[in-house]
Order: C-alpha cells, then sequence, then structure tokens
C-alpha cells in the first residue's frame, strides 16, 4: 500500500505533484490546518503531514496521529511543532532550512540599508506632500562594522553581502572554525567585543535556551553608541522594551525588525518610534523562497517514506539517499546487536557503548547509533524507532558512548555492543558479509559466524560431548527444524555457546525439556525482526 501523506497547509501544485509522481498518495486540504478538530478527526489514517505555519502540530494532535511517520516543515521555524512529543512517539520531524537562506539574509540587508536611509519614513513624508531632506540624514554602510551574530546558513550569506559592500565583518558564533571564518573574510571574536564595535548587528541564530534574550538590556547596554539593531532571524532573541528604551534615549540610532517575540504583533513598544523599520516577518516572503521550501519538502518526505533516506531532520541524525544504500545492512545488524542483548538482559541497563571497527567508523555513526539504542529499547517497547529510542534512554538516565579504531582483525569491519548494568557487562559483535547479510561474529568473547533468523535459540555450557546431539535430539523430536546451527567455545572444556537459526518459535515446553537436562547454563529463544 502506498504511503499517504495530507498536505493541510498552502502549498504549491507543484510540489503535491513531486509527491504523486514519488508514488505517495496525497490528500490537499489546505484549509484544515486551522481546523484543528476537523484535523484531529482524520490525522491517524495518515504517514506524512505536511506544513507551512497554519498547522498547529500540538501534543494532542501527535497523539491522534497513529499512524504517522514524518511531519515536514515548508520553511525553517518549528515553533508550530512539539517535537518532544513527536520524538516520543517516533515521528521524525524535519524543515527546510536551505529554501529561504537567501531570501531572508536578502531581507536582513535590506532592512539594514532601510534603516541606515531611513527609507520608509522618508518614503511616507513624500507621500504626504512633504519635502523633508534636511530631516532624514542617514549613514553610509561602506567602511562601517557590522557585527553578525550567528554565521551559519543565513548568517553566512549576509556575511558574505556585507563583505560585497566593503563593510567590515565581525562575527560571534561558537560553531564558526577559523577555517570557515577566513573563506567569508569575516573575523571571529566574542560577543562582548562584537556589542563595543559594531555599527550594526544583525542577528541570524535559532532561539534556544542559549540565545534567548541574547541581546538583553544588559548587553544592549554594551553596544557603541548610534548602533542600528536589525533581527529577522526569531522573536525573543532581543529585549524589545530595552531597544526602545534606548531609542528614546538616543543610544540607539535605529532598528529593524521582522520578527517579535509576540506574533502576530499587533502592539509592541517598537512601533511608532521614529527610525524603527517594522515588517510582518516577511524574511522568507518571496515568491522564489515559498516555492523552493515547498518542492523541497515534497521531495525530503517522499525519500523519506520510500526509502528511508533522512534529510533535514531535527530529532534524528539526517541519512541521504545513498547512504541509506550502503548502510541499509549496517543499520539492521546493529540492531540485531541490541535486541539480542536486550533480551538476554533482565536487570536494568545503565550503559550502552557502540565499538566501531574499520571502515563502519567512517559511516553515519549518529544514525547507526539511533539504531543500536532502538534495538536496545524495543524489547521493553516494541513501538520504539530511531527518534524515539535515545528520548527514552535518555529519561532512563542511560548513558550511551561510542568508539572507533582501525581495522583491527580479519574483518574490514564490524561492531561490537556492550551494555553495563548494575552486576555485569555483555557484548555482542557483528559483521555484514559482502553478500549483504548481517552476521553475528562473536558473543561473551566467543567468536562464532552465525547467520540471523527470525526465531532463534540460544544456549551456553561447559564445553564437554553431547551437547550437539541433546540440542538436535530434542528439537527433532519436537517437531522444530534446523535452518542453521553454529557452535563456538573460549578454549576446550570451558565455556561454549551455540546459536540456533529454527523455522519457528520454540515451544516452553521444549526449551523446559532441555533445561532439564542439566547440560544447559541458558537456554533463550530470540526473536528478530529480519523483514
Amino acid at each position: 500500500m502506498a504511503p499517504k501523506v495530507l498536505v493541510s497547509d498552502k502549498l504549491s501544485e507543484t510540489a503535491v505533484q513531486i509527491f504523486r509522481d514519488n508514488g505517495i498518495e496525497v490528500d490537499f486540504e489546505p484549509a484544515l490546518g486551522k481546523d484543528k478538530e476537523k484535523l484531529a478527526e482524520v490525522i491517524g489514517k495518515y504517514d506524512g503531514l505536511a506544513i507551512r505555519s497554519a498547522t498547529k502540530a500540538t501534543e494532542k494532535l501527535i497523539q491522534k496521529a497513529t499512524n504517522l511517520k514524518v511531519i515536514g516543515r515548508a520553511g525553517i521555524g518549528v515553533d508550530n511543532v512539539d517535537i518532544k512529543a513527536a520524538s516520543k512517539k517516533g515521528i521524525i520531524v524535519m524543515n527546510t532550512p536551505y529554501g529561504n537562506m537567501i531570501t531572508t539574509a536578502e531581507h536582513a540587508i535590506a532592512m539594514m540599508f532601510a534603516v541606515a536611509r531611513q527609507i520608509p519614513e522618508a518614503s511616507a513624508s513624500t507621500h504626504a506632500g512633504k519635502w523633508e531632506k534636511s530631516k532624514f540624514m542617514g549613514v553610509e554602510l561602506t567602511s562601517k562594522t557590522l557585527g553578525v551574530i550567528g554565521a551559519g546558513n543565513i548568517g553566512g550569506i549576509v556575511c558574505d553581502r556585507a563583505v560585497g559592500l566593503k563593510m567590515k565583518v565581525i562575527a560571534y558564533d561558537p560553531f564558526l572554525s577559523d577555517e570557515r571564518a577566513a573563506k567569508l573574510n569575516v573575523t571571529k571574536v566574542e560577543l562582548d567585543e562584537l556589542l563595543k564595535r559594531s555599527d550594526f548587528i544583525t542577528l541570524h541564530v535559532p532561539f534556544t535556551e542559549k540565545t534567548a534574550n541574547i541581546l538583553s538590556r544588559e548587553n544592549l547596554a554594551k553596544t557603541k553608541k548610534g548602533v542600528r539593531i536589525i533581527n529577522c532571524a526569531r522573536g525573543g532573541l532581543v529585549d524589545e522594551q530595552a531597544v526602545a528604551d534606548l531609542l528614546k534615549s538616543g543610544h540607539i540610532a535605529g532598528a529593524a525588525f521582522d520578527v517579535f517575540a509576540k506574533e502576530p504583533a499587533t502592539e509592541n513598544p517598537l512601533f511608532g518610534l521614529p527610525n524603527v523599520v517594522c515588517t510582518p516577518h516577511l524574511g522568507a516572503s518571496t515568491t522564489e523562497a515559498q516555492e523552493n521550501v515547498a518542492l523541497q519538502v515534497a521531495e525530503q518526505m517522499s525519500a523519506y517514506l520510500n526509502t528511508g533516506a533522512v534529510e533535514n531532520a531535527l530529532n534524528m541524525p539526517s541519512v541521504t539517499a545513498e547512504e541509506a544504500k550502503v548502510m541499509g545492512p549496517w543499520l539492521k545488524l546493529v540492531e540485531h546487536l541490541g535486541a539480542f542483548i536486550a533480551q538476554m538482559t533482565a536487570e536494568p541497563i545503565k550503559a550502552i557503548n557502540i565499538l566501531y571497527d574499520g571502515t563502519v567508523a567512517n559511516m553515519n555513526l549518529d544514525a547507526l547509533g539511533c539504531s543500536a539504542i532502538a534495538g536496545v529499547m524495543k524489547a521493553s517497547n516494541p513501538d520504539v524507532n530511531l527518534v524515539s529510542a535515545p528520548v527514552q534512554a535518555a529519561e532512563r538516565g542511560i548513558k550511551i558512548s561510542r568508539t572507533t579504531q582501525a581495522k583491527s582483525g580479519v574483518f574490514d569491519a564490524y561492531i561490537k555492543l556492550t551494555v553495563v548494568t548494575e552486576d555485569r557487562e555483555r557484548s555482542i559483535a557483528g559483521t555484514v558479509f559482502t553478500d549483504g547479510k548481517p552476521r553475528f561474529i562473536q558473543i561473551k568473547g566467543i567468536n562464532i559466524d552465525a547467520e540471523i533468523g527470525e526465531h532463534m535459540l540460544y544456549t551456553t555450557n561447559e564445553d564437554v560431548p553431547g551437547i550437539i546431539g541433546t540440542l538436535g535430539q530434542t528439537l527433532g523430536t519436537n517437531g522444530v527444524n534446523i535452518a542453521n546451527f553454529t557452535l563456538g567455545r573460549s578454549e576446550p572444556g570451558k565455556d561454549a555457546i551455540a546459536l540456533l537459526y529454527v523455522d519457528a518459535p520454540v515451544d516452553p515446553a521444549v526449551i523446559a525439556k532441555l533445561k532439564a537436562t542439566g547440560l544447559f547454563r541458558t537456554v533463550s529463544p530470540l526473536e528478530f525482526n529480519v523483514g
């Protein structure tokens, strides 16, 4: 059955057609985004939800979304999506951060020009029949210092444009590398230095706990007299009342805001003040940007629903279509490793360590890690997936760590998963053969070569004669057909293990008979999702 997507906001017909061209069944209902009750009634039958800003994907709606796998936001802001609730439900939330980068950056530059030359007020004055040429004395941008807070995707474009305008550009961004700064031709500085030196300050960061109120009243007081503030990023980054007060005192010479702490902004302390340019969140409002983000979200959602490729996800690592092809067997392997350990571990898990050896260490380790955690967590919650598993692990206080190393043995690559409980450590390793099939290669430090099947039986024992015969005879007389039988031992007469791939689940009565022989320390039936 084809995946089904609901488009509940206004997206272009071209975007809707992209879904159809990719074999996705799509319902285009742009009015539903504003009808919360009706949306809640129908959301349960969809695999994907494509939205802009009108639809509110609240916790209440997400609870009704029994089949939903992905929410795609055509745009960068996801204030209208409860990401935490989606993550707990295992729903991927993706946005389109690149479709409106140029548009938003250009708007910031336009706002900077507007406030530098008082263009909106001068235009209104002239329209009113006045000729107040001497009233609107502006400043040039050339040679002025622009302080950019956040030099990522959009901020980087602003830096590039400002350098082209012959401005001196300084940037505060904890994640900006020296190489990237040199490429942008900007100077990295700390926030206090940026505040002290800048003639213009523009913000290009998301709204987070760390960036909230980054231009607080205290920080604004550190700015150069005559500074002009531009915010086309997110409301809540700037203390708007403090800006208003500093405008009135003359410390700040002008401000240009496209975003506000409360939107829609029908009233604000900045409104009505001289040399304040305000626009109603127009950063992404160009024909090109609106079309770009719509097409991008349709492509991303289609790719995920059809191939498992994850791009621009906000609550799990991205996996490109190319990565998905190569990593598919490895993702399945590491899930099997987690499932094995989870089924063998009854006590609470305190920590999970994943060792990547050889070529696999160069793959997308974040995605592989999520799959491993999902394999472990599914023992207690079968509905868990790559999105919700890390959330559940964190809620339980499970510490996750990973280690990488160069090829250390006969295999070009392998993964070893170790879990730690209060009383013990348990580990298992596996690899992917050239045929693309995952294999278990080591359990409890004992080397094996085991094909992984849907139904398996794991035993441990002292290495003594008769084990193979007892297993074969007991299973055979009880109608259990063995598809594959793998043995391993630490050394003669010491610890030994057996892993059997069988055609059907082993009846508990048969397990009891094996235990009753007294030959086995462990007899554990195992189940794996090999589909």
